[in-house]
């Protein structure tokens, strides 16, 4: 990224301490939270970094392509080792000697930094619709360092991802399928040992009385 090179923003890393804001006496604020310290030091230098780009660059000209230099730019200090192809290392999450592979931006800390710039750019009066940070083509780049830095450093990201949604897909299905045993057992508890209706619990059908009288007609008898 030549146009960004001359660039001076400062690094964005979790070791800058939060500017501490001047308290006076018998001030009931609460102090921002990490993540609102983070996100507004985050934003400030996205703004510099727009101010020193070659040519500058304003927040409404901005685009997702700027944000993928942004990134790209972010990256000289970074403190990821990400072995290349010809490494002997490539592939394994934990070398055994040093090697002269780039340190680079982990993916996390990428993906991180873009849900904190997207929500920032909102906050301070940016339309949902032409968020920068959320457009196709950040979302693409940050999968493809996601999936490159998997390989390179034998770390598989999206497993645990997938795990969570099987676990939480079969939560659901046993939840509806115990509620429907339930209302069915309420409803015929006096019908007794046929067992084999349970297993048709999970589709749930309307009791028959709703079914077979229209609300307009009257169903007493004389």
């Amino acid at each position: 990224m030549d146009a960004a090179s001359g660039a001076a923003a400062p690094p964005i890393t979790s070791e800058t301490p939060p500017a501490s804001a001047p308290q006076t006496e018998g001030s009931t604020a609460a102090a921002p939270s990490r993540y609102e310290s983070q996100k507004r030091r985050d934003w400030n230098t996205f703004l510099q970094y727009l101010r020193n780009h070659k040519p500058p660059l304003t927040l409404a000209r901005c685009s997702g392509a700027h944000v993928i230099e942004f990134l790209k730019y972010l990256d000289q200090f970074g403190k990821t080792k990400v072995h290349i192809v010809g490494c002997p290392y490539f592939g394994h999450p934990n070398p055994p000697a040093p090697c002269a592979c780039p340190l680079k931006q982990a993916w996390g800390s990428l993906d991180a930094l873009i849900g904190r710039l997207r929500a920032a750019y909102e906050e301070n009066g940016g339309r949902p619709e032409s968020n920068p940070f959320g457009t196709r083509a950040v979302r693409i780049y940050l999968r493809e360092v996601r999936e490159g830095q998997a390989k390179a450093r034998g770390i598989p990201y999206e497993k645990k991802k997938r795990k969570r949604a099987t676990v939480t897909a079969a939560a659901l299905v046993s939840t509806v399928s115990n509620s429907n045993v339930n209302a069915a057992t309420n409803s015929g508890g006096g019908s007794g040992g046929d067992g084999g209706d349970i297993s048709g619990a999970g589709v749930s059908v309307p009791p028959p009385a709703i079914v077979s009288a229209p609300p307009s007609v009257t169903t007493s008898t004389v």
